[in-house]
């Protein structure tokens, strides 16, 4: 007899989907899951780290777009990286709830298109927004994630954050 956990996953490594555990939405619900409990816990010192690396190929590199709160230098390298990056993004948002997700690809790529709602830890503010993610899984784990944020001027303005050079003192 073959079980199933919350996401499908049977106990022989097949899903009752008939997907791999490792194809790469499965990998990414089960990312997204733990990513948002380390938010919600509080990130760094507060959080268990391995949930999330778990999830992470030891390469991972995680290319962030400049200008958000949370962006920092861009590009985000390692389990170390990544590790860094939850850091800054816990600062900034104190949760994350994932509305809605639809996905696209096979195999080792996917496509994921994210509606979150977030709450910035210094307004209260949230934001509800759309995230498109182009991910790479490789042997089970995250390899590689660029996000594109449909509306980053929401987020900016729901953190009161105004990158260098905007002209706003």
């Amino acid at each position: 007899m073959n079980t199933t956990d919350s996401v499908g996953k049977q106990a022989d490594g097949a899903r009752a989907d008939g997907r791999s555990q490792d194809d790469a939405w499965a990998v990414m619900e089960r990312f997204y899951a733990a990513e948002a409990a380390y938010v919600a816990a509080g990130g760094i010192g507060k959080a268990d780290y391995d949930e999330v690396a778990a999830y992470l190929d030891p390469e991972v590199v995680l290319h962030q777009a400049p200008g958000l709160p949370f962006t920092g230098t861009g590009t985000w390298r390692g389990r170390d990286g990544m590790e860094r990056f939850l850091a800054t993004f816990s600062e900034v948002w104190e949760s994350m709830e994932f509305l809605e997700q639809e996905h696209w690809g096979a195999g080792d790529t996917v496509v994921v298109r994210n509606r979150v709602r977030f709450r910035a830890r210094s307004t209260g503010q949230e934001v509800d927004t759309l995230i498109m993610q182009l991910i790479t899984v490789r042997n089970g784990r995250m390899l590689e994630c660029r996000p594109f944020y449909w509306d980053p001027s929401a987020i900016a303005d729901a953190c009161a954050y105004r990158p260098h050079g905007d002209g706003v003192d």
